[in-house]
């Protein structure tokens, strides 16, 4: 059992994870024009807090996740949300060749990917040409966001990001700090780390 298949029947009750995502959505429609034609796609979708805040403004949306407690947990919420479907996929490590869409968009999933230029190629392949990609995450930081023994990223450079992003197709790459998730770290100190987001338009 995963740590997020541990947290997910909590994970809604968690005010700065709400918030975190309402931020995220203001910014991203503020960056992004949002179209109810519009198919959409959240990778690592969680509980989906970010998408139901979304989902007005879109056409059909596609949740991704690899947990089984936090599918479990959406397939719970999406009972009266027709326009929304979830699937359990490992998208590190499987296709997803159903679909293609007109907006891909992730919340504080990325700095767990083992391989983020993968997980990039894989976004560009599923988008339409004039797409959009929105990735929300971490600033760098210097590791005490999850502390000792956590195995993904330490955040990222969004202009480090945006590189990666230009190799792989985007133009049209935004990106700022959009939230600021305080908290006490593992060693007991209080600090306070940057969660950025960078918008892009596929070629």
């Amino acid at each position: 059992m995963s740590e997020f298949d541990i947290k997910a029947a909590e994970w809604d009750k968690n005010q700065m994870h709400r918030e975190r995502a309402e931020a995220v959505a203001i910014a991203l429609a503020g960056q992004i024009p949002l179209e109810r034609n519009m198919t959409a796609m959240e990778f690592g979708a969680g509980t989906g807090l970010l998408s139901f805040m979304l989902r007005d403004k879109l056409g059909p949306v596609t949740l991704i996740d690899s947990s089984e407690g936090m599918v479990n947990v959406l397939k719970e919420k999406l009972s009266d949300a027709p326009a929304m479907k979830v699937v359990k996929a490992d998208l590190e490590k499987e296709d997803y060749p159903d679909e293609v869409f007109d907006l891909i968009y992730t919340l504080m999933v990325l700095h767990h990917v083992n391989d983020v230029e993968k997980i990039i190629t894989k976004f560009s392949a599923m988008q339409r040409p004039g797409g959009y990609l929105a990735i929300a995450d971490l600033n760098s930081e210097d590791g005490s966001f999850h502390g000792h023994g956590f195995t993904g990223h330490r955040g990222f450079d969004p202009g480090n990001l945006a590189t990666m992003l230009e190799r792989h197709g985007y133009a049209g790459i935004r990106h700022r700090t959009v939230y600021k998730i305080r908290k006490i770290t593992p060693d007991g100190s209080r600090k306070e780390f940057g969660v950025f987001l960078i918008t892009a338009v596929k070629k």
